[in-house]
Formats: structure tokens, sequence, C-alpha cells
């Protein structure tokens, strides 16, 4: 059996070498009616089912990161047998194609930048996408208390121009269930709306008797 980064190399060759390969049209009228018919109707070849596993999950990893598990529902849908499905998953796992723990820390990081989640809905995104509890915890220890207060004080900060205007139990409501969206405590949220009212002059006293409820 040949190196598993020696077939690696060469599926991603000739997936790069089909992709290149210029497509030309074939006009119908320059084949009979009958001939298409019996070309339609003869045998196709058969694909090896760990080469067409392989060629699916490349062709999946292309561009986007994936988690084992979403690389093996893919090849589920697609009816590759499980025990196949097993062994090519692993041989890209060895090799690096597959990396759930890179593609946990690369999620958290990205999502926490871009969407200001806190950790309890980034566990909650990784935990659908098929990563394993410990990973997940592992990927989001990298936020800690004050990188999810910092961006919960953004988060309200860019809210807080929108509810201008607007009764003071509304802007609460607003501004603490948009953090509860995005997974953060209860109690921080509290505390980082009471102190952007304060800082605006508003009075925050609701808030100690407000509840998500």
């Amino acid at each position: 059996m040949a190196p598993a980064g020696d077939w690696v190399a060469e599926a991603e060759a000739e997936l790069a070498a089909a992709s290149a390969r210029p497509r030309r049209g074939r006009s119908r009228r320059a084949e009979p009616a009958d001939g298409a018919q019996r070309a339609a109707q003869a045998p196709q070849p058969e694909t090896d089912p760990a080469t067409r596993a392989r060629d699916i999950c490349l062709r999946l990893l292309t561009g986007t990161a994936r988690t084992r598990k979403q690389l093996a529902d893919a090849l589920r849908k697609r009816e590759i047998p499980d025990e196949v499905a097993e062994e090519v998953l692993s041989r890209f796992e060895e090799v690096g194609l597959i990396d759930d723990a890179a593609f946990a820390a690369a999620w958290v990081e990205s999502r926490h930048a871009g969407r200001g989640l806190a950790r309890r809905a980034l566990a909650r995104e990784l935990r659908t996408r098929g990563v394993a509890s410990p990973v997940v915890e592992e990927a989001v220890a990298q936020l800690d208390v004050d990188d999810e207060a910092a961006a919960a004080r953004a988060l309200v900060d860019r809210k807080l121009r929108t509810t201008t205007g607007l009764e003071r139990q509304i802007r609460i409501r607003r501004l603490v269930g948009m953090l509860a969206r995005r997974g953060y405590p209860e109690g921080l949220a509290f505390r980082v709306v009471r102190e952007a009212l304060e800082a605006e002059g508003e009075s925050a006293e609701e808030l100690e008797d407000w509840s998500l409820g």
C-alpha cells in the first residue's frame, strides 16, 4: 500500500487536472440519435468507493475547512459504505487534511471577532458540527472573561444608538436580549448594559429587578 501522503497528492493532482481540462461542446446534430441512445445505454464503468470518497472529501475541503463529522455525513448521504468512509477519513486525518482542533480554534477566533459570539454560543455551534466536547472546551478556552466583556461592550455600544428615543424598559430588553442570543451570561449582560446606560446619563435602576425570564 502506498504511503498516505502519496495517494492524497495523486488524488489532488487528478482533481486539479480534471478541473483545468477544457470542456468541449458537442453539437447534437453531429451524432445520430440512435448513436446517442446507444451511448446513454452503454454500461458506465463503476468508480471504486474509496476513490469516490476521496474525491468527495477533496472537493468539499477545497477552500473550506470541514470537521470529520461533516465529511462523514456527506459520504453517508452519497451512499459510501461506512467502513470505506471510516478508512478514508482516518487517512485524511493522518495527513492533516482533517483537523477538528484546528477547525475549532479558527472557528472561535473568526466568529468571536466577526459576530461577537460568546463562549457558550461558540461551543454550541461547534458541537452541532460534530466537534468533540474536549476539543470544544479547549478551543473556547482561548477566550477569557475580559475578552467576553470587551466584545459585549462593543456590541452594546453599536446597538445603543439604534435604541435612542425608545422607552427605557424596551431599551433594556433589546440590549440584554441581544447579548443573550450571542451566548453571554445573564450577569455579564446586565452589568454591561447598566454601565452603557449610566455612561449615557440614563437611569439603569430597572436592571436590578429585570430578568430575562
